[in-house]
Order: C-alpha cells, then sequence, then structure tokens
C-alpha cells in the first residue's frame, strides 16, 4: 500500500489484466476503508436499533434505481448515435 505515481492504461489491458487489476482496486479500497476489525467495537458503535441496516438498504435501493436510469440514458445514447459502443473481446 504505497503512493506510486503511475497510471495503468486500463483501455488497452487484456480482459483477464483489467479483471485481476479491478479485484486489486478493490482490496486496497476495501483496506483504506477498513476501520477496526474488532466487533465489539463496531457493535457499541452501531448500537442496537436498525437505523444502520435501515440506511443501508434505504441507500441500496436508491443506487439501484439511479444505476437503473443511468444505463437507461446510456442505452438511449448510443441508440441516438451520441455515444459509440464498442464490444471488447
Amino acid at each position: 500500500m504505497s503512493d506510486a505515481k503511475i497510471k495503468p492504461v486500463i483501455e488497452i489491458m487484456k480482459p483477464q489484466n483489467l479483471l485481476s487489476y479491478a479485484g486489486l482496486c478493490g482490496w486496497a479500497l476495501v483496506r483504506a476503508h477498513a476501520r477496526s476489525g474488532d466487533a465489539a467495537v463496531l457493535t457499541g458503535y452501531l448500537g442496537t436499533s436498525t437505523a444502520f441496516e435501515d440506511a443501508l438498504a434505504d441507500f441500496s435501493e436508491a443506487y439501484a434505481d439511479q444505476n437503473e436510469r443511468d444505463h437507461a440514458a446510456l442505452v438511449a445514447a448510443v441508440r441516438a448515435g451520441k455515444v459509440e459502443a464498442r464490444s471488447v473481446e
């Protein structure tokens, strides 16, 4: 986990390399966001209410809805010729 001054050129990566790179990015993100592995600390922070679970569920639903709207807009833009879509194999 060191700061590197490079930018991978993902546009030309082979699919397997891109998949591996995405996995490493996800791993780094998880590590960067981790606060504690101590269950007691997390339980104490979250408390006994369902507020966290409710907020997480609400966010997830809103995010899924936004994702569907974004995808529909992208498909419409491709069909209208405003955005070029290519399949990479």
